[in-house]
């Protein structure tokens, strides 16, 4: 999977990439087949934002954006909503499946 960490109108520090490309690795395990992930931190006026994005193979999307006080919170925000995303997406296309086959 291809990965991209950015940051913009901030610095990110190396332990945060390092946290920030294992959160990809988790979410990659999730899927069937990740082809590409980025993660971007970004600041707000007052929050610290996290956003997520994932791409499959079949050409799914998940995207997911996390605020709070700091990116580590902010990206833990974000990981926990794709993370929904990833698992509602595979259980329906479990359930078309079946639905399908019958």
């Amino acid at each position: 999977m291809n990965t991209s960490i950015t940051a913009r109108h901030c610095d990110v520090s190396e332990d945060l990439r390092e946290r920030a490309d294992a959160v990809l690795s988790r979410l990659g395990a999730l899927h069937a087949h990740p082809t590409e992930g980025t993660v971007v931190f970004d600041v707000g006026p007052t929050t610290a934002i996290a956003e997520l994005r994932l791409r499959g193979v079949r050409g799914e999307r998940f995207m997911a954006r996390g605020e709070d006080r700091d990116h580590r919170s902010a990206l833990d925000r974000a990981e926990q909503k794709i993370r929904r995303q990833i698992e509602r997406g595979s259980s329906l296309r479990r359930t078309r499946r079946t639905r399908n086959a019958v």
